[in-house]
């Protein structure tokens, strides 16, 4: 049901978030005027690549293009196009009098596709680009396509990238298509790096100008609650908050302040593996089988390759699937989340391309329950070792996987958006659905205790007072590199290190409804800080932040509140956009077609509630009313409107075999909802 995808791209000058669509230019213009290197030489007219190569357009930007995609260079056009041929990335380089007329005759020599456009925005001018441009456009959901516009420019000329693809190869290749466009400079370029640079003391100064920075980040996002903890020289120099937990209500945010710290919880959960391998109870390169032998893929081959240090990695080839623990989770468990994953099918070989997969990450969790503790039941096992080897060891307090008990004290409400582009107090309904697969995310937490676990990374497993918690082989072993994402990132063991600005920074983001979060640390530094938000445009903060964090650590070019600003802007505009569309309340003539009930054997049931003038669809653990909206391909959808799902899911509306269906999807899958 959900359209949008996942994973959002955040850099500056980048991809649109995933909701981008098919190509039509606003404007009319003249074939492309090519800018052509003679000195460059001319590849071959097609090829397929061995492995990541470095490349040039026909004007002189470089680029990186990705390990099993096919070149193809023709006139002005260089084509990039992915093993399964239905995901193309297409590089043009044009003359025109401005990004409109850029972005209308890259799309012109490309193809000649035509589409309405639904929204054009400005991105922040980085990597040595003038200027920066998205053109998204429109799209029916049964096209089930991500194609969009990024348009650069450099002195008089442009250099525009195109991306057509199906939503299925788009989401298992992100990472791929993120290798093309972080690598994309004009030519001559160097970036800014702060290698071999010593990092300035966190003082009391520079505190209050991220301070500052966290507030200006708050207020323009429209976020009700944030906390942040500073560390340097691996100890604590700041923890606090910013704003209130919960909208209309006076109590503010504060250290103590628990939040769903969503997918930070998994290097919590390597970090317990870790601890096992330092035991001697298990190897990071067993096969997991050995370690539980009633672990099951849904394919044999893969089964049998995944190994400890696989479980957290997001390199198995497995796609996130996570509709089907998002739906029908009230009586589901540790060991039916367990029989879940034997279900789950690669779409990817395995080691080929980053998929994550929270089914799998939280795996990790209940094999080192299983080992830990064994005969007692998976998530019983799971949250006992988690408290008795990692939190109170590491004097993690307040930290607990029971919703119930971190309710009851000091913490955040979530909020998002609703359809208006206004906060609001969201449902938490949702979110209990990451109980049943905890270790990939379903740890509350306050930036007090999440900074003692950094601290302990920063330590390389040292506990404050000297002693040695875990070896340090153990704990970096969970930083080594399983797969890329993208030119500068690759992922461990739910751990990310990312080199973009020439020091490693080793991180991790979380997700859940309502909160979003991220904790970073500069290991060669010393330096660490946690962030966590109590609303869902809180993404929105997380890479200006850790930008922010590095100018003012090395003096870097202040680039991080214009990023965050214009991202701010970017995401006001399409939401509008979106809004126009929508029909609320929902167009009477279509809903009074509807069934009132229908089932997918994978999501269950979905009634459908017909509340005065508005309609709810009502899955049982949650609901929402909604919209509708009639796509250009003359099909009608229904749309959420209530925070948090606002906007968020979608249900075609349908007939098939004679029988009324609502149609949903995810990137990699198509579910059908048939009336009964």
């Amino acid at each position: 049901m959900k359209r949008a995808l996942l994973l959002t791209l955040l850099a500056a000058c980048a991809s649109p978030a995933p909701s981008a669509a098919p190509v039509a230019p606003r404007t009319t213009a003249s074939a492309p005027v090519a800018q052509v290197d003679a000195g460059a030489p001319t590849p071959p007219a097609a090829e397929v690549l061995a492995s990541d190569t470095k490349r040039a357009t026909t004007g002189g930007a470089t680029f990186t293009a990705p390990r099993g995609w096919t070149v193809t260079t023709k006139g002005s056009v260089v084509v990039l196009d992915a093993p399964e041929s239905d995901a193309h990335v297409a590089l043009v380089d044009v003359k025109a009098a401005d990004a409109d007329a850029a972005a209308a005759a890259a799309w012109s020599a490309y193809n000649g596709s035509k589409r309405p456009l639904r929204v054009a925005t400005s991105r922040a001018a980085r990597n040595g680009w003038e200027k920066c441009a998205v053109y998204e456009y429109e799209v029916s959901p049964n096209e089930r396509a991500v194609v969009y516009a990024t348009v650069f420019k450099r002195g008089d000329a442009w250099t525009v990238m195109l991306v057509d693809a199906t939503e299925m190869t788009f989401e298992k290749r992100i990472s791929q298509v993120l290798l093309v466009r972080e690598r994309l400079r004009p030519q001559g370029y160097v970036p800014e790096s702060f290698a071999g640079r010593k990092a300035n003391p966190l003082d009391a100064a520079r505190i209050k100008t991220i301070g500052e920075f966290v507030e200006a980040a708050r207020k323009e996002l429209g976020i009700p609650g944030v906390a942040i903890a500073l560390l340097d020289g691996g100890k604590v120099v700041f923890e606090g908050g910013f704003g209130v937990r919960e909208l209309g209500k006076p109590a503010k945010v504060d250290a103590q302040t628990n939040f769903l710290i969503a997918s930070n919880t998994k290097g919590m959960t390597t970090l317990l593996l870790a601890k096992l391998v330092d035991e001697g109870k298990l190897a990071w390169d067993e096969p997991v089988v050995k370690a539980m032998p009633s672990f099951k893929l849904g394919d044999a081959d893969t089964t049998s390759k995944v190994l400890v240090k696989h479980l957290v990695c997001a390199c198995t080839g497995l796609p996130r699937q996570d509709l089907e623990w998002l739906f029908e989770f009230k009586t589901r468990t540790a060991k039916s989340s367990m029989d879940l994953l034997g279900t789950v099918q690669p779409t990817s070989k395995f080691g080929e391309v980053y998929q994550y997969s929270n089914l799998l990450a939280s795996a990790g969790g209940y094999v080192a329950a299983s080992v830990a503790l064994p005969g007692k039941e998976l998530g019983a096992a799971y949250d006992e070792a988690m408290k008795t080897k990692i939190f109170e060891p590491l004097g993690m307090k307040g930290t607990t996987f029971d919703f119930a008990v971190a309710q009851r004290g000091d913490h955040a409400r979530p909020h998002s958006m609703d359809v208006d582009g206004a906060p609001r107090v969201a449902k938490m309904d949702i979110n209990y659905s990451v109980v049943p697969i905890r270790p990939a995310g379903g740890a509350w937490s306050s930036v007090h205790d999440v900074a003692k676990y950094v601290a302990l990374e920063l330590s390389k497993g040292l506990l404050p007072d000297g002693k040695r918690f875990i070896s340090e082989a153990a704990i970096l072993a969970r930083r080594a590199p399983q797969v890329p994402v993208g030119q500068n990132t690759t992922y461990g063991m739910g751990l990310e290190v990312d080199n973009t600005w020439g020091v490693p920074v080793v991180h991790h983001g979380g997700a859940l409804f309502g909160y979003k979060s991220d904790l970073m640390l500069l290991p060669d530094h010393g330096i660490g800080a946690v962030v966590l938000t109590n609303a869902d445009d809180g993404w929105a903060m997380l890479r200006p932040f850790m930008r922010r964090l590095l100018e003012i650590a090395f003096d870097g070019n202040a680039e991080a509140l214009e990023d965050l600003q214009i991202q701010a802007q970017r995401m006001r505009a399409e939401r509008a956009k979106a809004r126009e569309r929508l029909v609320i309340p929902p167009d009477a003539a279509i809903v009074g077609k509807l069934a009132a009930r229908y089932v997918n054997d994978a999501l269950g049931e979905v009634k459908v509630k017909k509340e005065g003038t508005s309609v709810v669809l009502d899955f049982g653990e949650w609901a929402s009313a909604v919209a509708t909206r009639k796509n250009d391909d003359g099909t009608v959808s229904l749309v959420t409107i209530d925070p948090p799902w606002a906007g968020e899911m979608e249900a075609t509306i349908g007939e098939r075999g004679g029988k009324r269906v609502l149609i949903g999807s995810d990137a990699q899958h198509e579910y059908v909802f048939i009336e009964q």
